[in-house]
């Protein structure tokens, strides 16, 4: 019982220490603007991300082309996350260009591309932030601890302090992106 206790307490002292940093919720507000933007102007959101940070891309792009907590009409976004798509890119060009390959077919001059990595240093993923630079689309990078390579490579970083277990970082990333999505809601006009 102790064990599940302290899982929860920690989990609750990152989100109060997240929380109590006010820049926090600003670059998020300044994300959501930018993706509003994007969306307004015709653009898409890809999303991308390794493993638990997949599954993370993907509940973002579902719940923006689906629905989230209202009905109203889809929302552009699409996750990296094709198995036929990922094993042939990896197979013919490596598992470092798995993301970075489909951004350079899908996206366009003005897309915004949600680039999620706990470390910040997932080859793949900065291969991705660097193909959406070249095309002139816009980057949010959801990282935890320092960063990594990927904070350099990014408009917007939204950061979770914490060095520690990645799942850590991940509750705090879904949290985040849930306001995102919602952002995105009550401020696209459709």
């Amino acid at each position: 019982m102790e064990q599940i206790r302290q899982n929860f307490e920690q989990a609750r002292q990152l989100l109060d220490r997240y929380l109590s940093d006010n820049e926090n919720l600003e670059r998020i507000a300044g994300a959501g603007s930018l993706m509003v933007s994007s969306l307004s102007a015709g653009g898409k959101i890809i999303s991308c991300g390794n493993g638990g940070s997949m599954c993370d891309a993907m509940h973002f792009a579902e719940e923006l082309t689906g629905r989230y907590r209202d009905d109203r009409p889809s929302i552009a976004a699409i996750a990296v996350s094709d198995p036929s798509y990922i094993t042939c890119t990896a197979n013919d060009y490596g598992f470092e260009h798995i993301f970075s390959r489909f951004v350079e077919g899908a996206g366009n001059k003005g897309d915004v591309l949600l680039a999620i990595s706990t470390s910040g240093n997932s080859a793949n993923i900065l291969l991705a932030a660097d193909a959406a630079q070249k095309k002139g689309m816009k980057v949010v990078a959801l990282t935890g601890g320092e960063g990594g390579k990927l904070s350099a490579l990014c408009d917007i970083e939204l950061r979770v302090p914490h060095n520690g277990y990645s799942d850590r970082v991940q509750e705090i990333h879904i949290k985040i992106i849930h306001a995102l999505i919602l952002y995105i809601e009550n401020n696209l006009v459709t």
